[in-house]
């Protein structure tokens, strides 16, 4: 039915088949550091994701557990096949991960804790990656058994009604990371800002900082409102005066936000939605007459930075993230940590969301 998934096995012979698979070929040698699970309810997510898997493991060994389910149809059904993405180590032996994958219908929490979960490697800790809307199978019984929650807010129709969920998954289990590939999609703009005011220029003005501009894709407001709340967490900026409504909405596709800094001066901040720019196209900050600039041209492999003051200009390159989700996972579970900072910055940034 597809073959891109392996050989299909009964559920209830999973683990011999398992057996099986290894013992079919000496060379190969079985690696896994995490459980790595993905659910989906896309049609069609466990063949495409299979793909993100064999992807995945040339860097992250892993067992790997594909979930697909069709929740529409109320007939309960299960599927499962096996299989082993493998990569030659040093040009010789091949190193493999497994794979497990699921195709569930009707009902499925407690199948997923009972059957789907019951073949996770129990040593290693669980890393789930959520794709698409927060559906009702996200619950307790379901969020209890992860240690880190991989999910992108970029795909949610309705954030605001999606985070209060993440918030309460949270609360209940205090081991669970969170780590949205929005919030991954910034990371080289926060190291950016940071690097640029090691300069002396920049140092000297960031305590007159009078404005800031986010510019990006309508695709990514989620990536450039938090990258907004970083600056205002870190910079310890309280909310200014209300702005009228026409000053909030400027011009279609931009708003603006009141801060205030701890010495009482005014910050403007605005968002320029544009369906021209990458991801996130440039982040602009003022101070007087000193500009600190992250520029990414839409489709460029690098970003530029700049300082740009009287008599003082510097610009230098730097690396991008990745643009798409496979990507960032792989550079999520590169840096692994708490997350500390992106759950430091959520209550900001769910105030600036139901601005």
């Amino acid at each position: 039915m597809h073959p891109e998934l392996g050989r299909e096995v009964p559920i209830g012979g999973i683990d011999k088949e398992l057996r099986q698979l290894w013992a079919e070929d000496d060379a190969r040698t079985n690696a896994s550091l995490v459980n790595l699970a993905v659910y989906s309810e896309k049609p069609g997510s466990l063949v495409e994701n299979s793909e993100a898997m064999r992807e995945l493991t040339r860097e992250h060994a892993c067992r790997a557990l594909l979930v697909g389910i069709d929740r529409s149809v109320e007939e309960t059904s299960i599927t499962a096949w096996i299989t082993a993405h493998c990569h030659l180590s040093h040009g010789q032996k091949s190193v493999c991960c497994e794979q497990l994958s699921f195709a569930l219908t009707g009902r499925a929490t407690g199948r997923l804790r009972n059957t789907v979960f019951a073949h996770l490697n129990s040593d290693l800790p669980l890393i789930l990656w959520w794709q698409g809307e927060l559906s009702p199978i996200f619950s307790e019984r379901f969020y209890s058994l992860i240690d880190r929650l991989v999910y992108d807010s970029a795909e949610w129709a309705n954030p605001e009604e999606s985070f209060p969920k993440i918030m309460e998954a949270m609360e209940f289990s205090s081991r669970l990371v969170p780590q949205d590939l929005s919030w991954t999609r910034s990371f080289q703009f926060r190291v950016s800002v940071a690097a640029l005011f090691d300069d002396p220029v920049a140092q000297n003005a960031l305590s007159a900082v009078a404005s800031v501009e986010i510019r990006y894709h309508p695709s990514s407001r989620m990536a450039a409102l938090q990258l907004l709340a970083w600056l205002v967490v870190q910079a310890n900026w309280r909310d200014g005066l209300e702005l009228d409504l026409a000053d909030k909405r400027q011009s279609k596709g931009a708003k603006s936000y009141s801060f205030e800094t701890a010495a009482g001066s005014a910050v403007r901040a605005t968002l320029v939605a544009d369906e021209n720019s990458a991801p996130l196209g440039s982040l602009v900050i003022r101070a007087g007459d000193v500009s600190v600039e992250v520029i990414r041209e839409a489709g460029s492999s690098h970003l530029l930075r700049r300082v740009v003051a009287p008599g003082h200009v510097t610009e230098s390159p730097g690396p991008v993230d990745s643009d798409n989700p496979v990507g960032s996972v792989g550079e999520q579970l590169s840096r692994g940590g708490k997350n500390s900072l992106y759950v430091k910055i959520l209550p900001r940034f769910q105030q600036l969301l139901a601005d």
